[in-house]
């Protein structure tokens, strides 16, 4: 810990509340971590302030001690209703870790209260639990947040409960302030008073103004904290204490690799990266079956009520192994994990960073690897200067077995497993089609045969990207995949009955798809255009969706028949009732289906 600490906590130019300061004896924090150093007095002094640290280094207790000693310093005593300090950051993880700090602290201070409001869970019973006990602390995830706003009609009135709020923290800030939550957080934003102190903190701090001030600073204080024995001109983004790896492999290579140094690792703790929800759901099955005697755990962003229990137990291990798309890189605190293994490099540079940081956290060691393609090399080099993150090269793994004739095995025993993989690939191509680095990871390098095997697929899907090909160097199996029957006995008679039903089903003209165009192409325009329409609509103001759309159009075609006499009155009413009731119905349910934006 000696690189890591700035002092002891009485060293601070502000006092800080007895309770605090006991609370951090009884959690073991004894000195202060360079950004609490430097955040921790600006921010109680009234500052806005915007922090850049590396991951792991404290950025949690920087904003936390700061907001409770807001809430003390109040003229006015906070009431039951009143929120006076709102969190929010990108995942549910990250927001369930930060509510369990926060929780700590007010063990000591009972007159505040705090709320979690993530998704997976019945937006219902988060009103509820709101009206029941209040919160003086919210701490949220955009998406469930932005729902709360609207519940005005259950009795939960947080437009106006938010009137006395005097911190918002912005963690993971660089994520909630790029265009995937640009309308979410603008609508949020545009609630709370503008008579606020505001915190960025994140790893990788946007450098553009036009962000900060559209998340509500004025005039910040930009803190860029940088570990001890950093030269001033680097701004290494990794932790000091980090062993950065890289090692070659062929894409038919790549699962052996990983299977021989799982295996060569089994008592430690090991997070383990894919690109896609997909590849996490088929690998992970088979690292479950490979890896023996070592707990497997899968997560990804497409999962709901399980991903709390899965993180809360993962964290809670010893060691083991946790197979996981980048729901799982941003601020997540996971204790003593050894190595981080990228098994696909992420879409991003930034992400990289935040992947590493899950290990060597607060002055511990810790290790991490990512499996490049011989043709992805020169990635390393880009890492190097864009991300200031120097990789050294891992010399091959040893005692590598040939596992893929069993995930063929697998997949044969079970339709679901091979379903499992077709879908992977798929996503796979996809997302590689979508890098960031896209002069590096080149859709047309792949070798698709190779990609295939180190799949362990029996056969080729059916897609644009495999079109007019040839892969001799692939072998199909000679069995009759449609053969191939599901474990699950509902299942299986569900897919005879529809394979009946299509035998059955009289021959309709194809539509006519686009069917030049690379899936991973379509699917990035269409992305593209929904951004873009979504951007407009709030540009505008306008405050009708699609849905209310569709009713105003409905409505008006009733209107019209009521007018020629086509209806009667009654039946009028009936409809405009009836639809309105759907409206209702649907809304509730795509309330309580509601995953974290």
């Amino acid at each position: 810990m000696e690189n890591t600490t700035e002092g002891t906590w009485d060293s601070l130019p502000v006092k800080l509340n007895d309770g605090i300061l006991q609370t951090l004896e009884e959690l073991k924090f004894t000195h202060m971590t360079p950004v609490q150093a430097a955040c921790i007095p600006l921010f109680m002094s009234n500052k806005d302030v915007a922090a850049e640290a590396v991951t792991g280094s404290g950025k949690t207790l920087a904003f936390v001690i700061p907001v409770i000693e807001q809430l003390l310093k109040r003229d006015e005593k906070l009431k039951k209703m009143q929120v006076g300090a709102l969190v929010i950051t990108p995942t549910r993880e990250l927001a369930l870790q930060i509510s369990e700090v926060v929780e700590k602290f007010l063990q000591r201070f009972q007159q505040f209260t705090q709320i979690l409001l993530i998704g997976g869970s019945n937006p219902i019973e988060d009103v509820e639990k709101f009206k029941e006990q209040g919160a003086n602390i919210v701490i949220a995830t955009p998406g469930r947040l932005e729902d709360m706003f609207r519940r005005k009609s259950d009795g939960l009135d947080l437009a106006a409960s938010v009137k006395s709020l005097d911190v918002l923290v912005l963690d993971e800030a660089d994520r909630l302030l790029d265009m995937v939550f640009y309308c979410v957080l603008n609508t949020i934003l545009s609630h709370l008073p503008k008579q606020r102190r505001t915190g960025l903190f994140s790893a990788t701090q946007t450098q553009e103004l036009e962000k900060l001030v559209r998340a509500g600073l004025r005039n910040p204080v930009r803190i860029t904290v940088k570990e001890k024995g950093v030269a001033a001109t680097s701004a290494q983004k990794t932790p000091s204490r980090l062993s950065n790896y890289y090692t070659l492999c062929r894409s038919e290579d790549k699962f052996n690799n990983l299977v021989a140094f799982l295996r060569q690792h089994k008592h430690e703790k090991q997070l383990v990266f894919f690109s896609t929800c997909a590849c996490v759901e088929y690998f992970g099955r088979a690292l479950e079956t490979l890896i023996k005697k070592v707990t497997v755990h899968c997560i990804h962003g497409k999962m709901k009520n399980k991903r709390n229990k899965i993180f809360a137990d993962f964290r809670a291990q010893k060691s083991g192994i946790l197979v996981c798309t980048d729901v799982m890189a941003r601020g997540i605190d996971i204790p003593d994990v050894n190595w981080v293994l990228q098994y696909d490099p992420p879409s991003s540079a930034s992400a990289f960073v935040h992947r590493c940081g899950r290990t060597a956290r607060i002055g511990n060691q810790g290790n991490a690897l990512v499996f490049l393609l011989p043709m992805e090399e020169s990635y390393v080099n880009f890492l190097s200067i864009n991300q200031k993150c120097p990789l050294q090269k891992m010399p091959p793994v040893a005692d590598v077995v040939d596992v893929l004739p069993k995930v063929k095995a697998m997949a044969v025993a079970d339709r679901a497993m091979f379903d499992r993989g077709m879908r992977a690939f798929v996503s796979y191509v996809q997302a590689y089609a979508k890098h960031e680095c896209s002069l590096i990871f080149r859709i047309k390098d792949l070798n698709f045969a190779s990609l295939a095997r180190g799949f362990a697929l029996l056969r080729l899907p059916k897609m644009p990207e495999l079109r007019g090909k040839t892969f001799p160097d692939f072998t199909e199996t000679t069995m009759d995949t449609d053969t191939i029957r599901y474990k699950d006995k509902n299942r299986e008679k569900q897919r005879q009955k529809m394979l009946a039903e299509l035998k059955d089903r009289p021959l309709l003209p194809k539509k006519n798809f686009s069917r030049n165009k690379a899936w991973s192409k379509q699917k990035t325009k269409r992305e593209r255009r929904r951004k873009v329409a979504t951007k407009r609509k709030h540009d505008e103001g306008s405050d009708v969706d699609d849905e209310d759309m569709k009713e105003l159009l409905n409505d008006t075609r009733l209107l019209k028949k009521l007018k020629k006499g086509q209806i009667s009155e009654e039946d009028f009413e009936k409809q405009i009732t009836a639809g309105a009731k759907q409206k209702r119905e649907a809304a509730s349910l795509d309330s309580s289906n509601e995953q974290d934006v």
